[in-house]
């Protein structure tokens, strides 16, 4: 009998790792080829469910990378058919970029390449959007997705052709979880929102400074987080008594701080319901940011309080539109003596109530505006 030596089986040891090596590379090549086939089927699942809410997503080619440990999906000439937004849109962008990491084929990041235009369906486009970086997460089966984020560094928002200003920030943050219940049954959605250095100055021009804003806000009365438009959402919310919990909300912009929470409904038109009590540090100088020399001018003010400044006229001339510039700096001493008096961050501030009622918004006894209905 022939004995193997020492020396013949250190031989065989390289043998033996090269054979172990292209085995291992074999079934990791399997494993990849066959977590690609699972993340492609889950990337066509999610186009299918949010084809059924009338968002239609396409691209002009698609390929699929990112061996040996990430699986990326490239899309070319990405476009997005919202049909079932009102009215109808459609969004164009250069490029997609979806991936995911090979122990985790249900966590997808998407990369939009822009820049992304907006326009209705066969016309010109709209509006034109660009960014440093743009980038979507969502954790979750497709039929049940758990959590969902975009987030966006220095977005500008531009309106074609003239290219006014829409919308900008420094950056952009919205995440969306589920809370409670399950997709399928009652889920409560938590959705956070955070801006920073943000401006909407066609919006309205208070909106033209910069804000800095972190909310959070719970979605109650759900009955499943199935493929829909959110009008419809917000429709079946408001049949089934459902709620808006605003839980925290800090807002400044400039010297003004402003925090508030409370919990809104929605009337049968759609439209915002509720109190929300608001905390503000600086309040002289948010309503005039809010319009409130716009309020108290003559093609503005209540017939009620036009007639008082022209009976202060027929005593005086001149007397009532002294009162009239008067007026805003007693209505802003006013709502403070009414509001309660407390600190803010190290400010003096005073807390108000923020009323809705069936879309109008009042701040203590000041109207200050109206809110579209959402659905």
């Amino acid at each position: 009998m022939i004995q193997s030596t020492p020396l013949s089986r250190r031989r065989r040891w390289p043998l033996v790792l090269l054979v172990v090596a292209i085995v291992a590379a074999a079934l990791w090549a399997g494993g990849w080829y066959y977590a690609a086939g699972i993340a492609e089927r889950t990337i066509a699942a999610w186009q299918a469910r949010e084809a059924q809410a009338g968002r239609v997503y396409n691209c002009a080619t698609q390929t699929i990378g990112g061996f040996p440990f990430a699986i990326e999906v490239h899309c070319a000439d990405a476009s997005a058919d919202l049909k079932a937004n009102h009215p109808p849109i459609t969004a164009k962008a250069r490029g997609l970029l979806i991936s995911t990491r090979l122990w985790q084929p249900t966590v997808l990041t998407s990369e939009l390449i822009g820049p992304l235009r907006v326009a209705e369906p066969g016309q010109p486009a709209l509006a034109s959007a660009s960014w440093r970086h743009a980038q979507t997460e969502v954790r979750g089966l497709p039929a049940s997705p758990e959590n969902v984020s975009i987030k966006i560094d220095a977005p500008v928002v531009t309106r074609l052709p003239d290219g006014r200003n829409l919308f900008q920030a420094t950056d952009f943050e919205l995440n969306g979880r589920i809370v409670g219940g399950t997709a399928q049954d009652h889920p409560v959605i938590e959705i956070v929102l955070k801006l920073v250095a943000a401006v909407a100055p066609t919006w309205h021009p208070a909106a033209a400074v910069p804000v800095d804003a972190d909310i959070t806000v719970v979605l109650r009365g759900l009955s499943d987080f199935s493929p829909k438009p959110w009008p419809a959402r917000f429709r079946e919310l408001q049949a089934a008594g459902g709620r808006i919990d605003i839980k925290t909300a800090r807002v400044r912009q400039g010297d003004t701080i402003t925090v508030a929470n409370g919990v809104l409904g929605l009337s049968p038109r759609g439209r915002l319901d509720g109190q929300l009590r608001l905390t503000v540090a600086n309040l002289e100088k948010l309503l005039p940011a809010l319009g409130l020399d716009r309020m108290l001018a003559p093609e503005t003010t209540s017939p009620e309080l036009n007639r008082a400044f022209g009976a202060l006229d027929r005593i005086m001339p001149g007397l009532g539109n002294v009162a009239r510039q008067n007026a805003g700096p007693a209505l802003v001493a006013g709502i403070n003596v009414m509001g309660e008096p407390t600190e803010l961050e190290g400010q003096r501030a005073v807390t108000l109530p923020l009323r809705f009622s069936d879309g109008a918004v009042s701040l203590g006894p000041v109207m200050i505006g109206t809110m579209p209905p959402l659905f």
